[in-house]
């Protein structure tokens, strides 16, 4: 059987091109939306593979992290419509325990929610010590829909004298300080932005038109949000810029081919679990008599 280590020099060559651990010469141009590596649509079942073995280690590394309920994780995945954050998410927890798993997507503000600071309905989700916690979309919303309609921020109920032309760098300045505190909490943060380029999402968007499993998942704002993709990218590009972090690592990950995207995503989550310190919490000569008394019990039933 393939051991551990093997199995993470395998898949770790899928990692680096795309993690951005500081943002300052980051440019979005750099990675392209249908990459695949050095794998081509032939070795597929290559992927297939590795994305099965890191989805067993996955289970197991979580297992062990829940057990131990020490460190956190938080994912947060952001895209464009039609990426395939759902599914990714799907395929690549598809092993992991429910139960040590917690997944949020954050839909337009409630009005509670509104007369909070924007960070509140976020920092409410947070995972607890031992989980993985999923933010299918986050707080960097904030800096991305409120940056291309800035009227967002107009419902935000702030004072005038807060919104200023440095409001999206402030936001940045304090998403990264919130990162470190978690960091230095002792919570894992990875951010993926699943990089699906223009053409590929009209493939996608004339999918959902053409199968009726599909129309669900279509909104008309969909399209008209095709027009500000300019906008988009550059707001994406300013987020990753100011908070890229070794802290927190954002993976810029080549979204045309869901194959692929999902075996990239698998690997970095699989490797920044296997660097924690993880391990079964170890039972001490007290824990340890009561367990020899149990067994006595027991071996007495009959």
């Amino acid at each position: 059987m393939e051991k551990k280590n093997e199995i993470l020099k395998r898949i770790s060559r899928f990692i680096e091109p795309y993690k951005v651990t500081n943002g300052k010469s980051f440019k979005i141009a750099d990675i392209n939306p249908a990459d695949t590596h050095d794998l081509g649509s032939e070795n597929k079942a290559e992927a297939k593979e590795l994305l099965q073995k890191g989805t067993e280690f996955l289970s197991e590394l979580q297992d062990i992290l829940y057990a131990q309920d020490r460190w956190g994780v938080l994912l947060m995945f952001q895209a464009m419509d039609a990426a395939g954050k759902d599914s990714t998410i799907k395929h690549v927890m598809s092993g992991v325990n429910p139960q040590g798993c917690q997944v949020y997507s954050f839909k337009r503000p409630s009005a509670e929610e509104l007369d909070h600071d924007y960070m509140w309905r976020y920092s409410r989700c947070l995972p607890e010590r031992g989980r993985i916690g999923i933010f299918n979309r986050s707080y960097y919303e904030e800096v991305l829909v409120a940056r291309v309609h800035q009227n967002i921020l107009k419902a935000q109920h702030m004072p005038d004298e807060v919104i200023t032309k440095k409001i999206f760098d402030e936001r940045l300045e304090d998403m990264a300080n919130f990162e470190t505190y978690l960091s230095r909490n002792g919570f894992v943060v990875l951010k993926f932005f699943l990089h699906v380029s223009k053409k590929e999402q009209k493939k996608r968007f004339l999918a959902r038109l053409d199968r009726p499993d599909k129309n669900w998942k279509f909104e008309p704002a969909d399209v008209t949000e095709r027009s500000h993709w300019t906008s988009y990218m550059r707001a994406y590009e300013a987020a990753i810029k100011g908070t890229a972090s070794k802290n927190a690592p954002w993976f810029v990950v080549p979204a045309d081919n869901k194959w692929f995207t999902r075996l990239v995503v698998s690997a970095a989550v699989v490797q920044a679990l296997a660097e924690l310190d993880l391990r079964y919490p170890t039972v001490d000569s007290v824990k340890r008599s009561q367990l020899d008394e149990a067994r006595v019990l027991l071996d007495k039933e009959r």
